[in-house]
């Protein structure tokens, strides 16, 4: 009770904080205890709540999060299932199907014909886990990474299906993974921001992505994400002025910082203390960014393991690259999101060229991790935001088929950062529609995430409007079978 009537006062002044407090002095002295700032009227108050973060030891200190926007298909990727090449063009039994919702584009097909994968599978590793042969590269590292077969979503359309995985709900305005975790733990270097957001398109059909997913939220402004771009400035108006120099532009954000200042006594708004805090950022990352994003100093065994799009801005090998570059150097979370991967039609040609965009730099990422000694500490995960179904949009073209959105079923990969390496989670039917074993809902993987993290998800919270909010929203389990 105490806790939450402290936490209510923190964006009001001593003197509206006082008026409204009803526990008497004992709370106070107890206050004053907990967060020494806390009748200073300061917005930092908030944060000193959080300073219990981590809430245990963590496995990992940093996340790369390689999002697959458009959901590639777990049945051309890592679910070898030889059944639906064997019935191929028969009719997806009722008794598997079942009442599951359709989206509007199969709902109104007549039949559901069983399509088989256009690929081939092999074994690998001493897993021995099955990879179609679109992937070589992520094959080599099989034995680096885990690979979940049985991920489950509530959504069944991209918008909301990406932004739940983000955020934690489909609608918007929530605060985003990485938003969270920046909220938490903060960045471990003060001259990067701890979010850092990359984009990139492949050649297949594309979804788009929106700055809603990389949001702050309800959270303060200062944890939104930091978009790079593959212009010639990397963070957009980061460059001082012309005719400016550094001295004059220190001036320049001191004055600024003295009136926000001001008007913070006056108001005690908490985003005035966010601005000045961008605007300290920015000035920061004038100097650490173009280093950050020049490869130029990269040995050329590095430009040969990412593959030659490295070198080329805005690909998704350069991001891959830039991505290991940020989280060396202390960014808590790097988003990268790669569009491309939605085949409702002609999946066996599109599919092979989107695999070639991101196999050799994904495993190259991990291989590159792994030899600095970092991917121990450093979380990477590959997926999309649902899966695709067992049974054709359309009519059946052998070489030219395509499949729907299926989130009853998929599969995403994990490596490093206290995940167990060499193994296979998880197992969907012999038809690759429902989940047999080790279903993984999204707020599950919330929770592991965050737990890998040092993060408890049902303790870190934020109360915005009355209510508490947290990444998992009120589910989520920490799936211990995925930790080292």
């Amino acid at each position: 009770m105490e806790k939450e009537i402290l936490e209510e006062g923190l964006n009001h002044n001593r003197r509206k904080f006082l008026s409204r407090l009803s526990l008497g002095v004992g709370s106070l002295a107890l206050g004053s205890l907990l967060v020494p700032d806390l009748f200073s009227g300061k917005a930092e108050a908030e944060e000193a709540m959080m300073k219990a973060l981590p809430h245990f030891a963590p496995k990992a200190k940093r996340v790369i999060y390689l999002f697959q926007n458009g959901a590639p298909s777990q049945l051309e990727s890592f679910d070898y299932k030889p059944l639906l090449n064997k019935r191929m063009g028969e009719e997806l039994p009722e008794s598997i199907r079942g009442t599951q919702r359709l989206t509007g584009m199969t709902a109104g097909q007549s039949s559901f014909p069983l399509v088989g994968s256009h690929y081939k599978f092999d074994q690998y590793g001493e897993s021995r886990a099955w990879i179609s042969e679109v992937f070589p590269h992520t094959a080599g590292i099989v034995d680096d990474i885990c690979i979940v077969k049985s991920m489950h979503t509530d959504a069944i359309n991209h918008d909301p299906a990406l932004t739940f995985f983000q955020t934690g709900a489909q609608v918007g305005n929530r605060p985003s993974m990485g938003s969270w975790l920046s909220y938490g733990l903060g960045s471990e270097n003060s001259n990067l921001p701890a979010f850092s957001v990359l984009l990139s398109r492949g050649r297949g059909n594309g979804q788009g992505v929106y700055s809603k997913l990389w949001s702050n939220g309800f959270l303060d402004a200062t944890h939104q994400g930091v978009q790079f771009s593959n212009s010639e400035d990397p963070v957009l108006y980061l460059k001082d002025p012309e005719s400016m120099s550094r001295s004059e532009r220190r001036k320049m954000i001191d004055q600024i910082a003295e009136m926000n200042n001001l008007s913070m006594q006056q108001f005690n708004d908490p985003e005035i203390s966010a601005k000045v805090k961008q605007y300290e950022m920015a000035y920061r990352m004038q100097t650490a960014v173009p280093e950050m994003t020049d490869i130029s100093k990269e040995p050329e065994s590095i430009i040969k393991l990412y593959g030659p799009d490295c070198l080329v801005p805005g690909t998704y090998a350069a991001n891959c690259l830039l991505a290991r570059k940020l989280s060396e150097s202390g960014v808590r979370f790097v988003q990268l999101y790669h569009q491309g991967w939605d085949q409702h039609g002609n999946l066996p040609n599109e599919m092979r060229l989107q695999a070639e965009d991101v196999d050799q730099a994904s495993a190259a990422l991990i291989t590159d991790l792994k030899q600095r000694g970092l991917l121990d500490e450093t979380l990477v995960i590959w997926g999309g935001e649902f899966g695709r179904t067992n049974y054709c949009q359309g009519k059946i073209l052998v070489d030219n088929y395509g499949r729907d959105h299926h989130p009853r079923a998929f599969s995403i990969w994990m490596a490093g950062g206290g995940v167990k390496s060499g193994m296979v989670y998880g197992e969907t039917d012999e038809f690759g529609y429902n989940i047999t074993e080790n279903p993984v809902h999204v707020h599950d993987f919330q929770a592991t995430v965050l737990h890998l993290m040092g993060i408890d998800h049902e303790r870190m919270t934020y109360k915005h409007l009355g209510r508490r909010y947290r990444l998992t929203d009120v589910s989520g389990k920490v799936v211990k079978d995925l930790i080292a």
